[in-house]
């Protein structure tokens, strides 16, 4: 009788720069499966070093990649923040690294321990998105090398030039056995994520994510996955306009909104609309007074860029008022520099209204109660992050206990993800799992619970067969003094 098929185990065929770079970090894992503190943090400090030393080049090629980035939102979010989580780690390592002790029962464990240890699982798989390459890549790998790993890295298919670089580079300061980047292309993805890594990091869409999950899950890979969603904002009655709007416009341009956790739709008070748009027009005019130039990012592609303008037409075509806040600009398509726009009565069968919009639109919402904003976000899918703006702490406390996410910012948005110490992930369909801080060196190890026993055992001494007799009646008696 035949065996019945397994379709999952059909899996995609691996390329061979894939499998030897496995292969090869597998057995340097088996020979040294536990790098001592001083090799973790030679890691974090060789990581730190390929930043620095190759500074200017990595900021062009992420320009290149782009047509055009802000070289200040490169620096900020690309190395500042990662250099400041690699600094972190690199600090708090010895502690993290410490077996924890756990407690025991001694009646029933005389002389017996607990422990807790912390190991590195082996080989990590990390694949990158494109909008900040190089925080995505260097934050999780401060706290897989943390943990004590080696990884391998695919990067985007739109991060061409810096793949390129990274895998120039990044033998200078790493053996291939230690880390190594790959770029994308020739549909690889599927491949990748269908090696058998102990752990695979994934970031970008929720449609890619769940592929990456099917592929992972023939292996029985763990996975962390950080997508996306619609995170909102919520303006409080409490709060002012025009700091809201000032806050909510630096995130919302910034890498001309093409972030996950960016604000996705603002909820506004009744009556405030104007006052809010008002503001938001001169905030641009002010900021960006020329849309075309280096400051404001360009959209990634073309691909992106006509899915943006696509997006803003069916709003219009299905009664949404758009506000233009480049108005008096011209924007240069070529350039891909995308017209940010507010969008004004958006209704549930606009695409703005059911998809994530990774871009500078900002749909306006109007609301006259919290438990309207409440509700209207909870019936969708749990977002990445909130963002409500208010000084009343009861109202943060509503939004904060009533509304789940993968994250909070209070009277700002954005800015938990850049905290070094607040582990960073989703929930249901923003993600699973965390990195950041601790908690990502605890992602990366294996917390294993080792029991140790004591001179001698009371199990063994009271607990032999016939259980009939005095074993039954010591377990009796321990029953109830457990009760």
């Amino acid at each position: 009788m035949n065996a019945p098929t397994t379709p999952y185990l059909d899996l995609p065929q691996i390329p061979a720069e894939f499998q030897q770079c496995f292969d090869s970090q597998r057995a340097a894992y088996l020979e040294h499966p536990e790098p001592t503190l001083a090799e973790r943090r030679q890691d974090l400090l060789n990581l730190s070093r390929m930043l620095k030393e190759n500074r200017e080049a990595l900021v062009a090629a992420i320009n290149a990649d782009y047509g055009s980035r802000s070289e200040f939102e490169t620096l900020f979010a690309e190395f500042f923040v990662v250099l400041e989580t690699i600094k972190d780690s690199s600090k708090n390592l010895k502690k993290w690294m410490k077996p924890q002790r756990r407690h025991i029962d001694m009646l029933t464990y005389p002389g017996a321990s607990n422990r807790v240890i912390p190991q590195p699982l082996g080989v990590v798989g990390i694949i990158v998105p494109w909008n900040f390459p190089l925080n995505l890549t260097f934050s999780p790998l401060a706290a897989i090398f943390a943990a004590g790993n080696r990884a391998m890295v695919k990067m985007s298919e739109n991060s061409r030039h810096l793949a390129l670089l990274l895998a120039q580079i990044s033998p200078k300061y790493f053996p291939e056995d230690k880390l190594k980047f790959f770029e994308d292309g020739g549909g690889r993805g599927p491949a990748f994520s269908s090696i058998p890594f102990d752990h695979l990091l994934f970031t970008g869409s929720g449609t890619t994510g769940r592929a990456v999950m099917a592929n992972a899950a023939r292996n029985l890979t763990p996975v962390t996955l950080e997508l996306g969603g619609k995170a909102p904002a919520i303006v409080g009655p409490d709060f002012s306009i025009k700091t809201a709007a000032e806050r909510i416009m630096w995130v919302k341009m910034f890498n001309a909104g093409q972030i996950c956790t960016n604000i996705d739709y603002v909820f506004i008070p009744e009556g405030k609309v104007d006052e809010f748009a008002t503001h938001c027009k001169r905030l641009f005019a002010e900021r960006f007074p020329d849309i075309n130039a280096n400051d404001y990012t360009s959209i990634i592609d073309q691909r992106s860029y006509e899915r943006l303008q696509g997006t803003l037409e069916d709003a219009r075509a299905k009664g949404a008022t758009l506000v233009n806040l480049s108005e008096g600009q011209t924007p240069n398509a070529q350039a891909r520099k995308f017209p940010p726009h507010l969008v004004l009565n958006p209704t549930p069968d606009m695409i703005l209204s059911q998809r994530e919009i990774f871009g500078p639109i900002l749909p306006v919402r109007t609301y006259k109660g919290q438990m309207e904003v409440a509700r209207y976000i909870n019936s969708h899918d749990r977002p990445l992050a909130i963002y409500p703006f208010t000084n009343d702490k009861e109202l943060q406390r509503f939004y904060i206990s009533r509304v789940m996410s993968g994250g909070v910012s209070v009277n700002e948005a954005l800015l938990h993800v850049g905290q070094h110490d607040l582990p960073f992930g989703g929930v249901g369909p923003s993600g699973m799992g965390h990195y950041h801080a601790i908690e990502g060196f605890n992602t990366f190890s294996k917390l294993r619970p080792v029991f140790y026993q004591g001179p001698f055992s009371a199990i063994q001494m009271l607990f032999q067969p016939p259980y009939a007799g005095r074993a039954m009646k010591i377990l009796n008696l321990m029953i109830r003094w457990k009760t």
